[in-house]
């Protein structure tokens, strides 16, 4: 007898989480944004389903003007001097690529940064900050949105293998450091939450190609808040083998809880094409999996690192970023624990804590930039 959707939800032993799936499927969307100043135009664009990337992408078209023009110090850099570029292009598995490149426009680079970005983000708004400030002091810096996120092609957020996601990303990052006008250059990888993971991933599966790597709130390992109660977890794993794409996994406010100034909390609905749904099960398991396993070999970790995290925050675990810096085998190694600061240290502190924090990660490139190479 065929399958159909009746006799699956009848005769699967997790027949209380299906029906409930049943039940507030038409629920599962986050809710609408409402920016102030939006016309009904664009709130349709806003509110348009974003699974896939046109949809982001048209997003992200209406709404880029007007997210460089709102009130936060990243945004204060002005692009003069730089030269940006943006392009698109298909991997070995077929996927559409979206990534941007800043570059000091009258003079050569002195080091190459590569961005990691963190779960359900892009390249394209507070890393555009981060990028414009890092160029400014004569890196050049490149980044993607890995597929599914932002702007690449995919199911929005999905991850199917973490593994393979990070492979797309070494895929990425290897074309643009073999390119001859940056292939003496030194070249750092620069990984934020999740993005830290990804990086030391990177790492892991290339431990002699990179210079160095500044991991920002490295997610290590998910702060045990964040992560569901072990009897949920395990329905979770079961429910997964069939409903690997449905978002269902409990979370926490993300900006709430990692955005401690109240002022730029408030701004965190312009970046118009994060991710901002429950997490897929799939994805919310790998990166549990993931994590654990970068748990379980820190000390395999040995390029020169800068480790930065806040003492308080609640998204990410700093206890882990500390055993990363005593088990890591790196002989050139350094953290920071800023005190009462959370989890966005370069977006959601007080201006005076983020310029603090981007003094420190210039001075450390700085230092690593005048003797090593890739």
């Amino acid at each position: 007898m065929a399958l159909n959707s009746s006799n699956l939800f009848r005769s699967h032993p997790f027949d209380g989480v299906l029906l409930k799936w049943r039940r507030e499927k038409s629920r599962v969307m986050a809710k609408p944004l409402k920016l102030q100043g939006v016309d009904d135009e664009l709130q349709k664009i806003l509110d348009a389903n974003m699974d896939e990337a046109p949809a982001r992408r048209k997003a992200r078209e209406a709404f880029k003007h007007i997210q460089l023009g709102i009130d936060h110090i990243l945004f204060k850099t002005p692009p003069n001097g730089l030269k940006m570029k943006e392009s698109y292009e298909v991997n070995s598995r077929g996927l559409e690529i979206f990534s941007k490149s800043w570059l000091p426009e009258t003079s050569h680079p002195k080091a190459m940064v590569f961005f990691c970005h963190g779960y359900g983000d892009t390249c394209t708004f507070f890393a555009e900050g981060i990028a414009r400030k890092l160029a400014s002091y004569g890196y050049g810096v490149f980044a993607m949105d890995y597929p599914g996120f932002g702007l690449s092609e995919g199911l929005h957020c999905y991850i199917h293998s973490f593994d393979r996601l990070v492979d797309d990303v070494i895929e990425q990052y290897t074309k643009i450091k073999e390119d001859p006008d940056f292939r003496t250059l030194p070249c750092f990888l620069f990984g934020q939450s999740m993005g830290g993971a990804v990086a030391l991933k990177m790492h892991l599966k290339q431990p002699n190609v990179w210079s160095g790597a500044c991991l920002v709130a490295p997610m290590c390992k998910i702060a045990d808040d964040m992560v569901p109660p072990w009897i949920l977890k395990q329905i979770l794993i079961g429910v997964a083998n069939i409903l690997p794409k449905q978002k269902l996994v409990p979370q926490k406010d993300l900006a709430e809880a990692a955005f401690r100034d109240m002022k730029k909390r408030k701004l965190t609905p312009y970046n118009v094409i994060a991710y901002k749904d429950k997490p897929r099960l799939r994805t919310a398991l790998e990166m549990l999996r993931i994590t654990a396993e970068i748990e379980q070999n820190l000390e395999k970790v040995s390029l020169p690192i800068l480790i930065l995290h806040g003492e308080n925050d609640i998204v990410t675990d700093p206890s882990v970023s500390r055993a990363l810096y005593e088990k890591a085998s790196s002989s050139d190694k350094k953290i920071i624990i800023y005190k009462e600061a959370g989890h966005s240290l370069l977006e959601g502190e007080p201006d005076d804590m983020i310029l603090r924090v981007f003094s420190d990660i210039v001075s450390w490139l700085d230092e690593h930039t005048s003797y090593t190479a890739c």
